[in-house]
């Protein structure tokens, strides 16, 4: 019998692993059609979750984070009033994902 080894993709140090890193913050702090190319550096990113996951715990307002605008991340605040804690429930998705693959 051979033991699984379950992997924990998730990063709680993701910051400095995120696609915008070493990019001009303000690029991420833009307003219309700017947001679409700030959000496109973020389709890639290999921390995107937790990076949404922290903006959506925090409430933060301003910007793109996690790959949604402000606009967007109210949207699903609204939408999701029963998530307490969007870092659980990202982490959970991850974990359940890897699970099927």
């Amino acid at each position: 019998m051979s033991a699984v080894v379950m992997v924990d993709p998730w990063v709680d140090e993701w910051a400095s692993q995120a696609s915008c890193s070493g990019s001009d913050p303000d690029a991420l702090f833009v307003r219309g059609k700017a947001q679409h190319d700030a959000k496109a550096v973020c389709k890639t990113c290999p921390v995107l979750a937790q990076c949404l996951a922290e903006a959506l715990d925090n409430r933060t307002e301003f910007g793109v984070w996690g790959g949604m605008t402000e606009r967007e991340r109210r949207a699903l605040l609204r939408k999701r009033p029963d998530i307490t804690s969007w870092k659980s429930a990202l982490r959970a998705g991850m974990a359940s994902q890897g699970k099927r693959d």
